[in-house]
């Protein structure tokens, strides 16, 4: 099963998410797992088995209890994978970042005005309009 499969299941991705703080007896998986989605033993030992057989997660026997890690190689792939992609996200991205950047430094300035001077927007502003420009 390719990583991209194992990964669209909920219960796989939150499991992973605690194997990414270490290894974890199955019984810890077990009992968090069910907890949080309400599935039984069964199920979550089934989803154990789907991460073990992809490859994201090792299993290591010590007496009668297994132990589960994360094998980060098939995320490593999946990622290598969506780097082909990353310029449709990380533009748009950049752009929030530089917005919110701006609406931070405007509100700044509010809150650094002399009590009864605080700056109203533009006229245009607020009309909705970007840079005095008609809409």
């Amino acid at each position: 099963m390719h990583a991209f499969d194992v990964l669209s299941d909920p219960v796989r991705r939150r499991i992973l998410e605690l194997l990414i703080e270490g290894e974890h007896a199955s019984g810890e998986v077990v009992a968090a797992i069910s907890r949080e989605f309400g599935i039984t033993q069964s199920a979550v030992s089934q989803q154990l088995k789907v991460l073990r057989e992809s490859g994201l997660a090792t299993v290591r026997v010590e007496g009668t209890r297994r132990f589960y890690a994360l094998r980060a190689g098939p995320l490593a792939e999946a990622n290598a994978w969506l780097d082909r992609f990353r310029r449709f996200w990380d533009q748009p991205l950049d752009a929030l970042a530089t917005e919110i950047a701006r609406g931070k430094r405007a509100r700044k300035r509010v809150s650094a005005a002399p009590s009864g001077h605080a700056r109203t927007p533009s006229r245009d502003a607020r009309r909705g309009r970007a840079g005095g420009r008609a809409g």
